[in-house]
C-alpha cells in the first residue's frame, strides 16, 4: 500500500466533506478512493470515518489521525519545495506567512505586488491578525510581530523600530480640545487603548521628554485588540490614539488625523521577522525575508524625510475637561 498516497486521499476525503468531490478533485475514480482509505483503516486497525447514506464524519481516532496526517503532508511538501528551491535558479512554492494587523495593512500588503513581479512563483498564505501565532503549531514560516523576543527555539531577525505617535481626529478636537500635557490624557481626555490577548488587561501609557519619563494607564472609552481598529477608533472621533508612523502617515498627510503632544516621545516599538530554528529553510523564505528588511529600510527612510504635521492650535479650542 501507498501510504502517502493513502493519507492524502484520506485528508482530501474529510477536506471535500464526500468520496465524491474529493475524487473529482484528485483526478480518480471514486472506487479507487474508496479503496485507499480503506486499505489506510485497514493498516491502522480501526475505523476513521462514520459513513452514512446522508453523511460522512471522522471517528474519535480518525479526528487524531487527521490532525497529525495534515501536519506531515505539510512536512513533506515543505522538504520537496526546499530541495527544488535549492536546485533552481527561481524559487518557488508556497509561503505560509503571519504579519500584525498595522504592517500587514499598511506596509507589506501595499508592496506584495512589487514582491510577485521578483518572485512570481512564490505563492503567499498570508495571515493578518494581531493574535500571538504558534509556529509549529499552525506550521507558519515565519512571523512578523512587535516587541521583543525571548523564545530562544526560534530564529529572529531584527527590521529595525517602528516610530510611534499620539493622534486625534479634527472632529474630537473641536468636541473636547487638544490634550497639552500627559496628565490630560491621563485624567481629561477620551482615550483609545489596546488590551492584551493574553491577560485581557489594558497597555500603559510610556511617554518620555528630555530624559523626563512619566507612565500612566489611561482611563479608556474604549480598549479594542487589532491595530488597524485602533486607527478606525481614531478617524471617527472616538478619543485620543497612540499608533505607529506607519498607519498615520498618511492620515496625518491628509488631516484627518491631527499629531498631538509632538514633544513627548512614544518608544519605538522593536519588530521582528521570526521563524523556527528547527525547520529547514529553502529559497522561498530566505528571498522573502531579504525583501521584507529591504522593506523596512525603504519604509523608515522615506518617513525620516517628510516630517509629519502637527495640530494647528489657532484652529482647536485648547484642551478642557469633560463634562
Amino acid at each position: 500500500m501507498d501510504k502517502l498516497g493513502a493519507m492524502e486521499a484520506f485528508v482530501r476525503v474529510v477536506k471535500a466533506g464526500n468520496f465524491s468531490r474529493a475524487a473529482e478533485s484528485m483526478g480518480i475514480a471514486k472506487a479507487s478512493l474508496t479503496r485507499q482509505v480503506q486499505m489506510l483503516e485497514a493498516e491502522v486497525r480501526t475505523p476513521l470515518l462514520n459513513r452514512t447514506t446522508r453523511r460522512m464524519t471522522m471517528t474519535e481516532a480518525g479526528t487524531a489521525y487527521y490532525e497529525r496526517a495534515v501536519q506531515v503532508l505539510a512536512d513533506i511538501e515543505e522538504m520537496e519545495g526546499s530541495i527544488l528551491d535549492d536546485v533552481k535558479a527561481a524559487p518557488k512554492g508556497r509561503l505560509r506567512v503571519d504579519v500584525g494587523a498595522t504592517v500587514g495593512h499598511f506596509l507589506i500588503i501595499p508592496a506584495l505586488a512589487e514582491f510577485h513581479r521578483k518572485y512570481p512563483d512564490i505563492t503567499i498564505d498570508l495571515g493578518v491578525s494581531d493574535r500571538p501565532v504558534d509556529l509549529i503549531g499552525d506550521n507558519v514560516d515565519c512571523v512578523i510581530r512587535g516587541g521583543e523576543v525571548t523564545d530562544q527555539s526560534v530564529i529572529a531577525r531584527n527590521l529595525g523600530r517602528l516610530s510611534m505617535v499620539i493622534a486625534v481626529s479634527p472632529e474630537y478636537a473641536q468636541d473636547h480640545g487638544l490634550p497639552t500635557d500627559p496628565e490630560d490624557l491621563e485624567h481629561q481626555h477620551r482615550v483609545v487603548n489596546y488590551f492584551s490577548h493574553r491577560t485581557g488587561r489594558t497597555d500603559a501609557w510610556r511617554l518620555e521628554r528630555d530624559g523626563e519619563m512619566t507612565e500612566f494607564r489611561p482611563r479608556h472609552v474604549l480598549a479594542i485588540n487589532d491595530s488597524t481598529s485602533n486607527i478606525l477608533a481614531g478617524l471617527n472621533g472616538l478619543g485620543v490614539i497612540r499608533t505607529t508612523t506607519v498607519a498615520a502617515s498618511s492620515y496625518l498627510q491628509s488631516g484627518r488625523l491631527l499629531r498631538v503632544l509632538p514633544e513627548w516621545t512614544v518608544p519605538a516599538l522593536p519588530i521582528h521577522i521570526v521563524y523556527p530554528s528547527n525547520r529547514r529553510h529553502g529559497a522561498r523564505l530566505r528571498v522573502f525575508v531579504d525583501w521584507i528588511v529591504e522593506l523596512f529600510r525603504q519604509t523608515e527612510e522615506a518617513l525620516r524625510m517628510h516630517s509629519l504635521p502637527l495640530a494647528d492650535r489657532r484652529e482647536v479650542p485648547s484642551a478642557r475637561t469633560l463634562g
